[in-house]
This record gives C-alpha cells, sequence and structure tokens, in this order.
C-alpha cells in the first residue's frame, strides 16, 4: 500500500524583469515565478506529482507558506485511495472550513489547493501512463462530473445539464483525438505585445510571429492612447490585414476610459479586448462589451472561481473566456468553466502568459475539444516564447499550432536543475 510521504515546496523566480518580457501596463516589471510543490510517495516507482502556481515576483513565498498549510491534509493518505476519487480530494480540500475562510474560495488558499490538485492530476496520469488531456478524455461523462462540485452553479447549470452536454460530445471522441494528434491545435501569440519592447522588437518579433504560422498576434495597451495608436499602426503594416490582432489593458480603465480607448483603436480591427477593467466586476465588464461592441470582451486569467465564470456568462459580460490553470482550484474547477461555457456557447481561449503555463493549460484546450466542446471554432491557445527549457516536457509549438504532448503527466513538472538555480533565497 503507497502513501504520499512528502509534500515539498520550492520558490522558483526567473529575472524576466530584466528584459521587460511580461510587461504591460499593470505589471511594468514582472519576475515570472512559481510557487512550486511536489507530491513523494513510497510506491518505489519514482513517480512524483507536480504542480505550481504562477505569481510574478514579491509574494511567491506568501504563496508558497500556502501550499505548506495543505501538508496534513495530504501527507500519509493512500495513493490508489487518494487519486480514484480526486472529486472527492477537491471538495475536501476546498471545503476545510478553516482554510476556506480565507477566501473563501478565492485568493492565495484557493490558489494553492489548485496546485496540490493539479499535483495530483500529474501523478494520476503519470501512474496510468498517459498525457492529462488524454486521460480526462478518456473518462466517461458520469466520471467527469463527479469531479465538479454543482453548489452555486445549478441556477445555470446542472449535474444533468452537463451529463447531457458531455453525451453529445462523447460520439465524436475518438475522431476528434485523432485530429488533434496529427493537426495540432490552434494558438495565438503575445511574444510580440509586451509594453516594455521598443518599435523595432515589436517590428521584429510580429515578422517572426507571421513567418511562424501565427493567424493571431497580441498586444498589450494601456499606458499611453498615442502610444497604444503608434504601436498598433506598426504590427498593423508589419502583420497586414489576414493576421488577426488582439489587445490586452490588464485592469488599466474604468468603465469610460475603456469605452474611449477601444473606439480609438477599433481602425485596426481588433480581434477582442482583454482584461478591459477590474477582473471582479462583472457589470463593468457588461457595460464596455455593449458599448465597444462588436469587439468582443475577453477575460478570465484572474477570475478567481467557478462562481465568477457563471455570473459573467449570464450577464453576458464576456465573448471569449480565458480561464487559467492556476488561478483557480485546479482541474476539477476548471472542468467546471468548460462545461459552463459550453453550456453558453462561448469559446475558450485559455490565458498562457507565465512560466509553464502554457506547459499546463494545453491539456485543459485539448480535453474540451476532444471531449466537452468538441470544436476548436474561435479558440485558441495563448503561446508566449519565454522559460519552456525549464521543464521537462515543454510545449511543441509548430506552425502556429500546439502539437499534442504525449508524455505521461500534466506537462507541470520543472527540472531539477532549474529549480536548484532559480529557488529564491
Amino acid at each position: 500500500m503507497a502513501r504520499l510521504i512528502a509534500l515539498q515546496t520550492h520558490d522558483v523566480r526567473f529575472p524576466t524583469s530584466q528584459t521587460l518580457d511580461g510587461s504591460d501596463a499593470m505589471n511594468p516589471d514582472p519576475d515570472y515565478s512559481a510557487a512550486y510543490l511536489r507530491l513523494r510517495t513510497d510506491a518505489g516507482d519514482g513517480l512524483e506529482g507536480h504542480g505550481f502556481v504562477f505569481t510574478i515576483g514579491r509574494g511567491n513565498d506568501v504563496q508558497v507558506a500556502a501550499l505548506r498549510a495543505l501538508e496534513e491534509h495530504l501527507v500519509g493518505r493512500d495513493v490508489d485511495e487518494t487519486l480514484a476519487d480526486l472529486g472527492a480530494v477537491w471538495r475536501e480540500l476546498v471545503h476545510d472550513s478553516q482554510l476556506r475562510w480565507l477566501g473563501p474560495e478565492k485568493g492565495i488558499m484557493h490558489m494553492a489547493i489548485g496546485a496540490a490538485v493539479n499535483a495530483l492530476w500529474d501523478l494520476k496520469a503519470k501512474r496510468a501512463g498517459k498525457p492529462l488531456w488524454q486521460l480526462l478524455s478518456g473518462m466517461t461523462p458520469e466520471e467527469i462530473v463527479d469531479l465538479v462540485d454543482f453548489r452555486y452553479l445549478t441556477d445555470a447549470l446542472t449535474r444533468e445539464e452537463a451529463l447531457a452536454l458531455l453525451r453529445v460530445a462523447e460520439p465524436g471522441r475518438a475522431e476528434r483525438e485523432a485530429t488533434l494528434l496529427r493537426e495540432g491545435y490552434p494558438a495565438y501569440t503575445t511574444t510580440p505585445g509586451w509594453l516594455g519592447y521598443d518599435d523595432d522588437k515589436l517590428a521584429r518579433l510580429c515578422r517572426d510571429a507571421v513567418a511562424e504560422g501565427f493567424t493571431q498576434i497580441k498586444l498589450k495597451v494601456g499606458g499611453d492612447l498615442d502610444d497604444d495608436v503608434r504601436r498598433l499602426r506598426i504590427a498593423r503594416e508589419v502583420c497586414g490585414p489576414d493576421v488577426r490582432i488582439a489587445v490586452d489593458a490588464n485592469q488599466r480603465w474604468g468603465v469610460a476610459d475603456a469605452v474611449r480607448w477601444i473606439e480609438a483603436l477599433k481602425e485596426f480591427d481588433l480581434a477582442w479586448i482583454e482584461e478591459p477593467t477590474s477582473p471582479d466586476d462583472v457589470l463593468a465588464h457588461a457595460a464596455i462589451a455593449k458599448a465597444v461592441a462588436p469587439v468582443p470582451v475577453a477575460t478570465g486569467e484572474h477570475t478567481a472561481n467557478r462562481v465568477l465564470f457563471k455570473q459573467f456568462l449570464q450577464a453576458k459580460a464576456l465573448g471569449i473566456l480565458q480561464l487559467d490553470a492556476t488561478r483557480v482550484a485546479g482541474v476539477n474547477e476548471n472542468i467546471a468553466i468548460l462545461l459552463l461555457a459550453a453550456k453558453f456557447g462561448v469559446p475558450v481561449c485559455p490565458h498562457a502568459g507565465g512560466v509553464g503555463l502554457c506547459e499546463a493549460v494545453q491539456h485543459l484546450a485539448m480535453f474540451d475539444y476532444v471531449a466537452v466542446s468538441g470544436t476548436t471554432e474561435g479558440r485558441l491557445i495563448e503561446f508566449v516564447d519565454h522559460l519552456h527549457e525549464h521543464f521537462v516536457t515543454p510545449v511543441d509549438v509548430r506552425d502556429g499550432r500546439y502539437h499534442a504532448p504525449k508524455s505521461p503527466g500534466a506537462g507541470t513538472e520543472m527540472l531539477g536543475k532549474s529549480i536548484v538555480e532559480y529557488e529564491h533565497g
């Protein structure tokens, strides 16, 4: 009988502020970081579960402390029993009343639970010898809905409705999996668009993006309107009329400023406006979405939980849903969010601007295609060309597409030498 014998944490920080990679109007000098978690067992097979929370530097130590608070919940558990019912484990962790009080179901503690849940899924997928997307896609509709906590959701999505969605998609799973393995999943790139880059670098990276087969890029905006107009003009001239350009304000504006700014940028044929205002303000997003239509509003990377996503969808406050692999409480809650998006017919374009997020979130998007929504129409996974070399199974992005990972696990395992080299303190 194998048991979980250790929960190890690491405060890993990369000095991306030195090159302004990741810079935007609200976060001018981020150091991409991971509050990192390893779950070890005594099974003797050498397999571990790895998960992390993405942060941007200061405060990563606080997030690590939250990971350590979960030790008593996990260490000593029977591995087989734990992995056999990850829905129950999710509920146990999220519903610990004293830890829940710190949210509830949002913030540092909720994200720590997400890292632990993701680490358990990583371990489960490794033990099954499958990549996470394939493991999830092979589960029955009943097994999938058992992972979801429908409390607070039933006014928008019931268990029975979720089962019906999954059953409709079930007959085409094998064909879609074959297509995914053959063709990959559409991607867009944010690599050219960081706000701290000069015009020459912007133009060069836009040319590179077009040459690499991307059909959409994204630029950060919101610092200065005249600068944004100039930068978008450069991007449009370099990319031509057929490449879509999205913009991301990273929560910079109130409603009036957002509407004014986007009206001034509409001449560039925007694919979407991302995070125009506070990530918690459903009604402001709804007002902006109505005012700037037909430009879609995209948001979700800082949306705290499935309940807020439900409200955004109910209020028609977003047209593009951008879930994040490490903001909510892990795989289980992201499955709930994917099911909500499918119910409302809203495309999911996951956020991946951060260390390890590309590696992690591709599994969720691919599972969505194979087993939930059944389509890639209007859907792309974000790609940023940073820090992939630090992961055991780095993403494979070619010709503007994510090619499906085949290695067992959730893609969340960082190389040991990278942890040692970049561990803070």
